[in-house]
Order: structure tokens, then sequence, then C-alpha cells
């Protein structure tokens, strides 16, 4: 098949799980025999982004304006015709090249892009975040995971006391997009990353054949090396435990470091991958000879980091639609602790015993739980179901074959 995929996420320094994710899936496809191409953003240069887009393929940097900010944050609201815009010259982008391609699938945070997408057209897109309903695509608010349905409440993301203003023009744009969203997802084919997005998108849509669950998937080569790499772990002497993320509040990190720095015991040592906002405060406030910051890390050395650890913690405060992090951990053999919330516990079903995967309901529980264990083997790979980007694409590819028009559940 001739297959053109699309993220605006890729290129980027530093980039993250939905582009790793579309490149891993690149690669897949063209390992199967298919021709793939790629559309990307025009804001970065792919040299800004190194080795990790490469993937085999042409690369057209032909998506724009994604971070107009139509001056949202100075006014304080959400403006109504900023996505519908954007989404348009998205949809131009596409429409354009659609022609030479079998299939169009989008990896991106812009999901009514489909209601401008004809329907004569054979395009899907994946759902990786909770953008279908919410604007910030988090539904995470002030520290605390959103469940709110009335779009008046949206403007409380834009505006810490909204006036009547801001609430009526945050509205306008809330209900705007979730009726382009669901225009598109009843015309188009739609994969979400998880049970759970499509739980929270029914309290703002209803119920309804929205679409069909593929959990993410990792590229098993490099997940590979980095264990073999690694070796055999030390039974005794020190206790390695490793994290992966953003630091900014809802990935849980600054949380996660509250709760065990107080208690953190002198056969522990913590290495933390990532950057963002929180990480100068981060730094400072939790400066130890045993808790190692690294900054941001490319895919091989966040591995490498992983393996070489006995435990991994994904301390996600918010709902995580189907974390990477924890697939990662779990291919990788390692006992995986993580708050039971969003996507996670469905990804259980890739461990390789029912202890593999410990979820708890608070950060403080995670702790004590934590400071309980010892050393142990890696576990042996034998995860109930395969979540490498080749199984992914084999199933995606049936999808692919389908006529034009909305999956049949």
């Amino acid at each position: 098949m001739q297959i053109l995929m699309v993220s605006e996420d890729i290129p980027a320094p530093g980039m993250g799980g939905l582009a790793k994710h579309a490149l891993a899936l690149c690669r897949a496809l063209i390992a199967a025999g298919h021709t793939v191409d790629l559309m990307g953003n025009n804001d970065f240069s792919a040299a800004t982004a190194g080795s990790e887009v490469q993937f085999g393929g042409r690369f057209f940097a032909e998506l724009k304006g994604q971070f107009d900010g139509w001056k949202e944050m100075q006014l304080g609201l959400f403006m109504p015709p900023k996505r519908s815009r954007i989404a348009q010259r998205f949809a131009r982008a596409m429409l354009r090249r659609a022609a030479h391609y079998d299939v169009i699938h989008y990896h991106g945070h812009l999901p009514n892009v489909a209601c401008y997408i004809p329907a004569r057209v054979n395009f899907i897109q994946t759902r990786h975040d909770q953008g279908s309903d919410c604007l910030i695509h988090t539904r995470f608010k002030r520290g605390l995971i959103c469940t709110e349905s009335d779009p008046q409440a949206c403007a409380g993301c834009r505006s810490w006391q909204p006036n009547w203003l801001q609430r009526q023009c945050s509205a306008m744009a809330v209900r705007r997009y979730r009726r382009e969203v669901a225009t598109g997802f009843q015309r188009h084919k739609t994969v979400f990353v998880s049970g759970l997005l499509q739980t929270n998108l029914r309290r703002s849509f209803g119920q309804g054949n929205w679409g069909v669950t593929l959990h993410n998937f990792i590229d098993p080569v490099p997940l590979a090396a980095a264990r073999a790499a690694a070796g055999p772990l030390p039974q005794s002497g020190i206790l390695r435990v490793f994290i992966a993320a953003k630091l900014y509040p809802a990935k849980g990190v600054a949380q996660f470091l509250a709760a065990l720095m107080p208690r953190l015991p002198d056969w522990l040592q913590l290495d933390i991958a990532g950057d963002g906002g929180d990480e100068a405060c981060l730094r400072a406030r939790h400066s130890h000879p045993r808790v190692r910051f690294h900054g941001w890390q490319s895919t091989a050395a966040t591995l490498a980091l992983a393996a070489r650890a006995h435990a991994v913690v994904v301390p996600s405060v918010w709902e995580e639609p189907c974390a990477t992090t924890v697939l990662e951990a779990l291919m990788l053999g390692k006992t995986t602790f993580a708050l039971r919330r969003g996507g996670t516990p469905e990804l259980a079903a890739y461990a390789s015993a029912p202890e593999q995967l410990r979820l708890f309901e608070d950060m403080q529980t995670l702790v004590e739980y934590l400071l309980q264990f010892r050393h142990q083997p890696d576990y042996a790979l034998r995860p109930a179901l395969s979540a490498d980007a080749g199984s992914a694409a084999h199933a995606l590819l049936a999808m692919y074959r389908l006529p034009p028009g909305p999956v049949p559940c």
C-alpha cells in the first residue's frame, strides 16, 4: 500500500510518545513491504530531532500554524474559530497529496481535521490524548482530573476566575470544536489508544460508534538492545529506581518526590529522565546524591537507564491514556509502580505476571510499597498479548484496506 502518515509533532526537539509512536509505525509498515511517507510540521528542521526522525521514507514539511496562539492566554478564553482554521489548513495540506496514497493516517492533536476531509478519502486517525472533547487535551485542571462536560466550565482553563464574556466565548469554541470532532468521527475511521478514551468521550458525546481501541505499542529493536546491554542486575546493594516523564504537574513527579524524599533510604537510588517547566524547581528542591536528574534523553539513552533499574515508577496523576513508559517497563521485565488511573490498568494484559504491574490508589501508598520492594530478577518476556509495532501494523493494515468510512464495530 501507499501510505501517508501525518503528525504535527514531527519533527521537534525532544520528541514525545506520540511522535515516537508514529515513527515506529512508519518503520514497521515499511518493513512489511509498504511505501510510507510522512507529513510533519515546518516549525523545526528534521535535523532538530536527529537520527530519531529517520524512518526510511520521504518527509514533507507542510503542516503550518500549530503554535498559533490567537491571544487566547492574554484574553483568558478559547477563541471559537481557532481550531477550525488550523484544522482546515491541515486538511488542505493532506488533500493536496491524497490522490497519491491509498490511505492517510493522522496522529495529532486536532481530531476535528476529519470533519474537513471528504468522505470519499480513505482517512484514519489515532487518538492519543483526551483532546477529542478537551481543548487542552489532558482533562487535567488545577491539579485535579477534570470530569466536567459543560462547555462553560472549560473557561476555567484559560482564566482563573472567568467573567461572563470569557465563559460565553469559551463555550462557543468548545461546542463548535466538539461538533466538528463528532462529525469527523462519524465520517471516518478512528482508533483510540485505550478504552478509557472512549469511556471519557461518551460523557460529552453520548453513546455511539465513535471508533475502535488499539493500544499503544513499542519498537522491540531498541528495547531488546537495551535489555541485552544491561545484562543481569545485581541482586543486592543499591536498589535502582527509574522514572521517565515530562517534568510538569500532570506527570506527578513533584508529588512522588514530595512523598519519597522525607523517607529516602540510603539503599535506594532514583534516576529521572525528562525535562519540562518544573525541572529547575525540582532540581533545587530535591538536590541529593542519590537523586539524579538526567534531563531530556534520547530513546536509546532512556531505555538504557530503564534497563539498568530494578523497578520503574510511572507517577502520573492525570489519566494517562496509554503510557508508553508503562509498556516499555513491562517489556523490559521491570516491576512497575503506577497509580490506578486512566488507561494504565488496561496495560496489565501485557505483564508477564500478575504482580509485575503494581497499581495504587494514591501516591503515599505507592511510595509505601516501593520502600518495601527489594531486589529481584527481571521478569521473563511472557506477555499475554503482543505490544510490538509489527503486530499493531498488521491490525492497522486491515483497517486501511476497509473502504472509506467509520470502522464497523
